[in-house]
């Protein structure tokens, strides 16, 4: 008995070593990615034994943060726009590859509203219209521009009518909660978070009729210094076919 605990002990011993000692990748995520990225990083540590620790925010922020010093070692921004400027200023090792194509989408809980098209974001029913800050967020740049072309299509000033009825939210995951609290009738917000199982089947929702948002991902300067060959392993990884599924499963097209 003395033997086998002593064994005990030291495999206990060796596993609390391990953890202390294992390697953890902290990954900028856009708020977009929220709920797909946690079944991202499951199925990278399982296979890896690499521990991934998301930070969540508006791409804008992110690359605030980045400029600021924040130690992240991989970049997922919500366009090709944010990451390509941590290029220009150094902080980025390569070029941003497009990993996924996320989608914009316009989301209610109010089952008496008909979402048969865009015209309903004129409905009197509709007060308070969600959208992400413009100036940070690329799903709030689509949104504005989505605003901006069911006014000028109904050859109307978009301050007419549909600008006064923005509320601005500080990113695309902020757009959902103001639905979801009632502060806002609807929202434009992206597809991803309603594919999630938190939102699944909950309220109604329309796909928006355009472009698809091209979203990049870079490694950055300090996860090349500090953990490069991690920092590398989750960047092929976000690339490759495991990854590629669990991208789809929650609605996003894929390059």
């Amino acid at each position: 008995m003395k033997v086998f605990r002593a064994a005990l002990l030291a495999v206990a011993l060796l596993f609390t070593h391990a953890l202390a000692h294992a390697e953890i990748l902290t990954v900028a995520v856009a708020a977009n990615m929220k709920f797909v990225f946690g079944d991202l990083a499951a199925v990278f540590t399982k296979e890896s034994g690499i521990a991934i620790q998301p930070v969540y925010n508006s791409s804008g922020k992110l690359v605030a943060q980045v400029r600021e010093g924040a130690p992240y070692d991989v970049f997922l921004a919500a366009d090709m726009e944010f990451p390509a400027k941590l290029v220009e200023s150094g902080q980025a090792a390569a070029k941003p590859e497009i990993y996924a194509y996320g989608k914009l989408v316009l989301w209610t809980l109010n089952d008496k509203l008909d979402l048969g098209s865009l015209a309903v974001l004129r409905d009197a029913r509709v007060r308070k219209i969600a959208i992400a800050n413009p100036k940070v967020a690329p799903y709030g740049r689509l949104a504005m521009n989505v605003v901006h072309g069911i006014a000028n299509n109904h050859g109307k000033s978009p301050s007419a009518d549909i600008m006064s009825k923005l509320v601005y939210a500080e990113d695309i995951a902020q757009v959902a909660m103001l639905v979801d609290s009632g502060n806002a009738d609807v929202g434009l917000t992206a597809k991803s978070l309603l594919m999630s199982s938190e939102n699944a089947r909950r309220g109604y929702w329309m796909d928006i009729p355009g472009d698809e948002v091209a979203q990049g991902a870079v490694i950055l300067k300090y996860g090349q210094s500090k953990h490069g060959e991690a920092a590398r392993k989750f960047y092929d990884f976000l690339y490759s076919a495991r990854a590629r599924a669990i991208l789809e499963k929650f609605g996003y097209g894929l390059p």
